[in-house]
């Protein structure tokens, strides 16, 4: 599918998804690796903001970004 206007929606719902659903894929698979005895951290510290009434916070790890790039894989062969 090309990019335009009226798709930029679907778009972001889909990354978002596709980026939630690697992130936790990704979490998920380092709690069984950690139960084999295998320890890998790949994951970031907080990256994010604090301005004492609101704070925001991401952690960053390869599921993420692999996520990123699936959903516009998708995207495109939608």
């Amino acid at each position: 599918m090309k990019l335009t206007k009226k798709n930029t929606r679907p778009l972001l719902i889909i990354v978002i998804l596709t980026t939630v659903a690697g992130a936790f894929t990704w979490a998920l698979l380092v709690k069984i690796l950690l139960l084999e005895g295998i320890d890998i951290s790949l994951t970031t510290g907080r990256i994010g903001f604090d301005i004492q009434v609101i704070a925001f916070y991401l952690s960053i790890n390869p599921g993420t970004v692999l996520g990123i790039g699936a959903g516009f894989f998708i995207f495109m062969r939608l």
